[in-house]
């Protein structure tokens, strides 16, 4: 009997990012307006086809220095596999989503095809790249409750009030500032800089800054989950 999985068709693989960054008071992520058909018009997470000599992180790196100009991440990770075979027109093609972060001090010179758009009113997309940058929102509020990931979101020094307003863009509700630095401390995350920032335009005492005590991913709490006040119940709720 012959080996039927000979005649299968190979698919082709491309490499997507679902680019977050906190602006305007809001997570963003950044797309690029597709010139052609299919879906010509519609917005699309930049990437594209893996090299032959490349493994996936290498590859969509590359591309977003490439195509987009992206070059200051601060945390890259494998998101998923979308693999269903009418996720695009024509040819089969499988696709290795990944997560990247950009802090927000951080303001990338991008071409006049691309934009940041609010993850909450995203524009019309292509293929199932709106279920992708669904599935990066979720890991990131995810990993915000139990890893130290907020360290991707803030600029080196920052008051508390700043990464406050950090988080609650990145998880959608309002984060008390309080909690969050208490939550924080205890996981041993944050430590002063022994600066202050310097006076707003209303005058007062100057905030303390403070700083991520590291600047790479770690699990810091497995069971924590930061959830909006009016879902609290105890644990490590903000």
């Amino acid at each position: 009997m012959p080996d039927v999985t000979t005649a299968l068709p190979v698919a082709d693989h491309e490499v997507l990012a679902a680019v977050l960054q906190v602006r305007a008071g809001s997570l963003q992520v950044l797309l690029w307006e597709r010139a052609q058909e299919p879906h010509a018009h519609r917005w699309s997470l930049p990437g594209g086809r893996l090299g032959a000599t490349e493994d996936v992180e290498s590859s969509i790196r590359r591309q977003l220095e490439e195509k987009v100009d992206v070059r200051q991440l601060s945390h890259v990770e494998q998101l998923a596999v979308f693999s269903a075979p009418e996720r695009v027109p024509g040819e089969r093609v499988v696709a290795s989503a990944f997560l990247g972060l950009v802090p927000s001090d951080v303001d990338p010179a991008l071409p006049p095809d691309t934009a940041w758009h609010p993850v909450d009113a995203l524009p019309r997309t292509a293929f199932d790249h709106e279920s992708i940058v669904r599935r990066a929102r979720d890991r990131l509020r995810a990993k915000l409750s139990y890893t130290n990931l907020g360290f991707a979101l803030a600029p080196p020094t920052f008051t508390i009030s700043a990464l406050r307003s950090l988080y609650s863009a990145a998880l959608g509700y309002k984060v008390s500032a309080t909690n969050l630095q208490r939550v924080l401390s205890r996981r041993g995350l944050l430590e002063p800089t022994g600066d202050t920032a310097p006076p707003g335009k209303a005058g007062g005492r100057p905030a303390a800054l403070f700083r991520f005590t590291q600047r790479g991913i770690e699990v810091t709490d497995p069971f924590a989950v930061l959830r909006p006040p009016n879902q609290a119940r105890g644990g490590a709720a903000t």
